[in-house]
């Protein structure tokens, strides 16, 4: 995912980039008779119209740079000949993107600050308490 929301996803014959901007939306909006969060919840609870797939898929590509005519061969092969279920991800992912846009800082854990002197403890904070130990020694 990029800062313009878009996405780059292997999909169909080969890897495309998928975006939906607000006038995409717009027009999802007007093809589906529901607001773009509306679709996005459908596609996730299962409660999906298969306009929602078609066109969300259409029109990201569109907004990617595709050419609508080409767009709408591609969605026509690869969404209208194929099961609903096999475009699902592919329309959930394009839609969330165009929805949440991109984080500002990558995902994943951030490294630890170092300490001064580049020294590590690996003793546990609480070794030296002072309490009793939490379980009896081993006898032998």
């Amino acid at each position: 995912m990029s800062r313009d929301a878009s996405i780059l996803l292997t999909w169909g014959d080969g890897d495309f980039k998928f975006r939906l901007g607000w006038g995409e939306l717009e027009e999802l909006q007007e093809k589906t008779d529901a607001g773009p969060y509306v679709v996005l919840q459908r596609l996730h609870s299962g409660n999906w119209r298969v306009q929602d797939i078609s066109s969300t898929i259409r029109l990201a590509l569109v907004g990617g740079g595709m050419k609508p005519e080409d767009a709408i061969k591609k969605v026509r092969f690869y969404v209208e000949q194929r099961p609903p279920m096999e475009n699902i991800p592919v329309a959930v992912a394009v839609l969330s993107a165009g929805l949440l846009g991109a984080p500002d800082e990558p995902l994943g854990e951030r490294k630890a600050p170092s300490r001064k002197g580049g020294k590590r403890s690996t003793a546990s904070r609480t070794a030296k308490s002072g309490l009793a130990p939490s379980t009896e020694p081993e006898q032998l």
